[in-house]
């Protein structure tokens, strides 16, 4: 982040070239999620700056699958809050079916599947509700995510012990079959869910579907992002489609486009948009992928017969060429009507004279309105405004659009008005302090609801990036506990090698001490400890002058000085000593280099001591 607490420009210019090069979008992604994994990774191969990284990604074309490894965060698993696919068997998968008749298909969309298992727990819980059979007729389960590693993993559906943990005994018994060291996902069950890449920011979303799962998904992006991909995921479920989110992610700011069923388990149905207009708005929304539908002329005529005023339309020769139910009744007009011109007809001089503001209209091609005008119709007097305006095509009157427009109830209601007006006014004065008051009680309690909408706006945003850290922490705990295991594998392989040399120095039949360059005792075999007395706890790690032996080591300094000093291969000398019962004896001590190699550097002094006489 700058000092002034904006987006980094070099991070920027860093997923932007990522966009650029290999197709993927993280622009969308919520910046404090990036830093942390860009970071993770920069700190890997050695980069202090983000511009060094981008270096880095120029010249190291394999780094790019380490950086989306990082920054998509693959955490997932089966029945991951058991109680979520409880209330989706036992209540949302019967009331869908419910619905539908006995062949309809069922068809879910699980977003951000990663290696697979989101998608097969929905198609369990499917096969458990409807049976084998009908869920192989009748179910299908898009599973998409971006990263195509995930993806071609979760075609397999093949899973380690450990990951199908969550999975209950009964399921695992009947869903899965067991390999030598996998339990696979049944193949006639896997046919039904079909895996694809699907980039939620950038692709088109699939059509029609029924339930769509997508869990821990939208935390990980901005703002505009999550509505923008929420528009899609509106667009995409049928009218009584049901939306499943992640236990962080509540849609408080969207109820325009889903209504919480089960707001604890964060299910969500469709608010359904009346006009294929509202549902076209909801699906352009922010981006500028909305295309204007263009209606067939049959639909836009009958539009015109039923809605608003008496409303004519004459050509350019002031022919009548259209007019609505509503103005065919008013001046009586029949088929035979239409085509001819207006000055023949009744409306050409009723309720007023037309022909002259028709002549204004053509010399001026602005519209105009004449108000006012009274005219029995049905036995009562009614007030019409007449509305004529030009129809103009590339500034040329192509035609003239007639609309009567009733204002008898508004004339009406302004003199009634009038009336009030002056009974009003009386109180008026008594009014204006209340009426002030309130409104300065009405603006202290917006001011508070907008601060508690900010509140938990806040905390919304602060529960999705403790989620957000939670599922890294869980991602980083897996990777130290395979690192973990990994080290348990090399201890007991240096455990085993450790016990074969220690077998090998008690076969051989001498004492044999090993020495380090500091002449500390690092290896003391049985037969040494035979010898002498001395037990390989006591002598390792204490230097060989120290040993309380019958062994008159400082008769030995010399030939020992000399093969650590690179200067013999091989050195014998024959002392007296005593063993461990102090017998006293001739000891034959043999000093061997260990690790000499070519520079003639000496690691470590094998010592052997072999008794000449009883």
């Amino acid at each position: 982040m700058t000092a002034d607490g904006r987006p980094d420009p070099t991070l920027e210019e860093l997923l932007e070239f990522v966009k650029e090069t290999r197709g993927f979008d993280f622009t969308g992604y919520k910046r404090s999620t990036i830093e942390r994994r860009v970071a993770r990774r920069m700190s890997t191969v050695g980069a202090q700056r983000y511009d060094e990284y981008f270096d880095y990604l120029e010249l190291h074309g394999e780094e790019f699958a380490e950086l989306f490894n990082t920054l998509l965060i693959n955490t997932t698993g089966f029945f991951r809050d058991p109680q979520i696919w409880e209330y989706l068997a036992t209540e949302i998968v019967p009331e869908l079916l419910a619905t539908r008749s006995d062949e309809a298909p069922i068809r879910v969309w699980c977003a951000g599947c990663a290696s697979g298992e989101e998608p097969y727990t929905v198609a369990m819980v499917l096969a458990r509700v409807l049976g084998d059979g009908a869920f192989r007729e009748r179910a299908k389960i898009y599973a998409t995510d971006i990263d195509e590693e995930a993806l071609d993993y979760a075609r397999y559906g093949a899973y380690t012990p450990r990951q199908i943990e969550d999975v209950p005994h009964d399921a695992l018994e009947h869903f899965f079959e067991r390999t030598d060291q996998r339990y696979v996902f049944r193949k006639d069950l896997r046919r039904c869910v079909i895996f694809g890449r699907n980039d939620l920011v950038q692709d088109a979303p699939i059509s029609r579907i029924d339930l769509l799962v997508c869990r821990n998904t939208l935390m990980y992006f901005t703002a505009e992002t999550q509505a923008q991909m929420l528009r899609r995921f509106h667009f995409a479920l049928d009218d009584d489609g049901y939306l499943l989110l992640g236990k962080s992610e509540m849609l408080i700011t969207h109820t325009d486009l889903f209504a919480p069923v089960e707001l604890k388990r964060r299910v969500f149905r469709k608010v359904i948009k009346p006009t294929m207009r509202d549902r076209v708005r909801v699906m352009a929304g922010n981006a500028a992928r909305g295309h204007a539908l263009i209606e067939a002329e049959g639909l836009r005529e009958a539009a015109f017969d039923v809605g608003g005023p008496p409303h004519v339309v004459l050509d350019h020769n002031r022919a009548l060429i259209m007019a609505n139910d509503a103005a065919r009744r008013m001046f009586a007009l029949s088929p035979g009507d239409f085509g001819r011109p207006v000055q023949d007809l009744e409306l050409s001089y009723r309720p007023v004279e037309l022909r002259s503001h028709l002549d204004a209209l053509a010399r001026e091609l602005r519209p105009a309105e004449i108000k006012a005008v009274r005219w029995r119709m049905n036995d009562s007097d009614r007030i019409l405004d007449i509305r004529i305006t030009p129809l103009l095509i590339d500034g040329v009157m192509m035609g003239t659009s007639i609309a009567y427009i009733d204002v008898t109830d508004p004339h009406r209601l302004q003199d009634q008005l009038a009336g009030s007006k002056r009974e009003l006014e009386q109180a008026y004065d008594e009014l204006q302090s209340t009426v002030e008051e309130l409104e300065t009680t009405n603006e202290e309690l917006q001011s508070t609801n907008e601060e508690l909408e900010t509140t938990n706006e806040e905390l919304q945003s602060t529960n999705e990036e403790l989620e957000t850290m939670n599922e890294e922490l869980q991602s980083s705990n897996e990777e130290l506990e395979t690192m973990n295991e990994e080290l348990r594998h090399r201890t007991q392989e240096v455990n085993e090698v450790n016990s074969f040399l220690e077998t090998i120095l008690t076969t051989i039949g001498l004492a044999v001490a090993v020495l380090d360059r500091n002449q500390r005792v690092q290896i003391w075999n049985g037969k040494a400890r035979e010898l002498w007395g001395v037990t390989p706890e006591e002598a390792e790690d204490e230097h060989l002058l120290g040993l309380d032996i019958g062994l008159p080591v400082e008769q030995l300094k010399s030939p020992l000085r000399a093969v650590v000093g690179g200067g013999s291969a091989r050195e014998e000398a024959v002392v007296e000593a005593r063993n461990r019962r102090g017998k006293p004896f001739q000891c034959r001590v043999t000093f061997l280099p260990l690790g000499a190699g070519g520079d003639g550097h000496v690691s470590a002094v094998i010592m052997m001591m072999e008794a000449l006489d009883a």
